[in-house]
């Protein structure tokens, strides 16, 4: 009887020792990210050995996650899944790595906001808001608004088809960004590339000063001039600020991509005025001395306005021959005497440098006859006898006025 009682509490110390020695016993939970190590990888299937207690599956699209977990695992390999179901029909564990990966940028994410750190954006499709990607699972949208300057698509107008038609350029573009809003309750989070170049963006600001130069690319082109970017920032450079001669279309001088140099002329904040003409002399002050008052020159008619015709002297210069110039004849409309494209000379009679025009006289090249000359004389003494009329009755109201005072 004692030697059985003996028997008995050694079994039982030995039972003790066993069970101290095993593994702990592991209880998945669904939801629960557990760690196990990979005894089996198959084509669309991995089994993991879960402590030596119990063996995970994952399989099918639970495989794929956006960092290629799967694909550079080998057996003998630690890894981390999430659990989906605590048993199938064959007693092992159900495990996700894409719900895994899902749970760990969540972590990541929240850490990223934390620390106020950026991260990489791969565009996957595009709409007229913006692009989006999908980041295992977690929907992530990159507003056209927070694209940085270089980047962002202006179009004249708005216009939706060319919008989605700049962006779908960036699929497959990868962006630094930084989170700006994050919903895990939603599953999406919004990111900005303009965030993530805010600091790039204040250094290059304090060392902006105005009449400095840059190097920069021709980021957009609307009616009213060119967006053009450099060291994070983008500035407008107004079609008036394009070239010394008139600027009718912007396009016709730049497209999307060229690199330009450009003179800072404002600065209000992001807000930046920029200029092209300036980075060249003004050819006008030229022009003064090569269009003295009283120099003869030759042009070529361009086109007529109620007022008089315009000449083209040379590239971007132009001169006007007012109406009561063209000839010694009074004429009203400047077509009686001019067609377009007929070359013509005419004489300097007046130059204005702020204003940029050039006044010219055909006429004043044109001999006179005597019977012209004794005309004009006639007109002009008309005129000033008009004048001395309207002088003299102009004294006779005074006179009667005060009187009646």
């Amino acid at each position: 009887m004692a030697k059985t009682v003996k028997t008995a509490l050694k079994q039982s110390t030995l039972m003790l020792e066993l069970l101290k020695d095993s593994p702990q016993v592991l209880r998945a939970r669904p939801g629960e990210l557990i760690e196990g190590i990979v005894i089996f990888k198959g084509k669309n299937k991995m089994l993991i050995d879960l402590n030596g207690v119990s063996t995970g599956i994952v399989s099918g699209r639970e495989l794929r996650d956006s960092m290629n977990t799967f694909r550079e695992l080998n057996v003998g390999d630690t890894v981390a899944s999430l659990v989906l179901e605590e048993e199938n029909d064959e007693g092992m564990v159900v495990l996700s790595l894409r719900m895994a990966s899902q749970q760990k940028a969540w972590d990541r994410f929240n850490k990223m906001i934390q620390d106020d750190k950026t991260m990489k954006f791969t565009a996957q499709e595009a709409n007229k808001g913006g692009l989006l990607a999908n980041i295992d699972g977690i929907r992530t949208f990159l507003p056209v608004s927070q694209l940085s300057p270089s980047n962002y698509p202006r179009v004249n107008n708005a216009d939706t088809s060319e919008i989605i038609s700049r962006l779908s350029k960036f699929i497959g573009h990868t962006f630094t960004v930084k989170i700006i809003t994050l919903d895990e309750s939603a599953g999406k989070i919004v990111v900005s590339e303009r965030e993530a170049m805010a600091e790039e963006r204040s250094k290059a600001l304090e060392h902006l000063a105005i009449g400095s130069t840059k190097d920069g690319i021709v980021s957009g082109i609307v009616k009213f001039g060119l967006f053009v970017a450099f060291d994070g920032l983008e500035g407008l450079v107004h079609i008036s600020e394009i070239a010394w001669g008139h600027v009718k279309n912007p396009s016709e001088f730049a497209q999307v991509g060229d690199r330009v140099k450009v003179k800072i002329i404002g600065i209000d904040g992001e807000k930046l005025s920029l200029s092209i003409k300036q980075m060249s002399k003004d050819p006008w002050e030229e022009i003064a001395e090569r269009y003295p008052v009283g120099k003869k020159v030759e042009g070529t008619v361009a086109r007529f306005a109620d007022y008089g015709a315009f000449l083209n002297l040379e590239k971007d210069i132009t001169g006007l021959v007012h109406v009561t110039e063209i000839s010694h004849e009074k004429i009203q409309d400047p077509a009686q005497a001019l067609k377009i494209g007929q070359k013509v000379e005419a004489q300097v009679i007046n130059i204005d440098i702020d204003e940029r025009r050039i006044g010219l006289s055909i006429k004043a090249l044109k001999p006179i006859d005597a019977a012209t000359l004794a005309r004009i004389k006639k007109e002009q003494e008309e005129k000033d006898s008009a004048k001395t009329e309207e002088v003299k009755e102009e004294k006779e109201t005074k006179k009667k006025t005060k009187k009646a005072e």
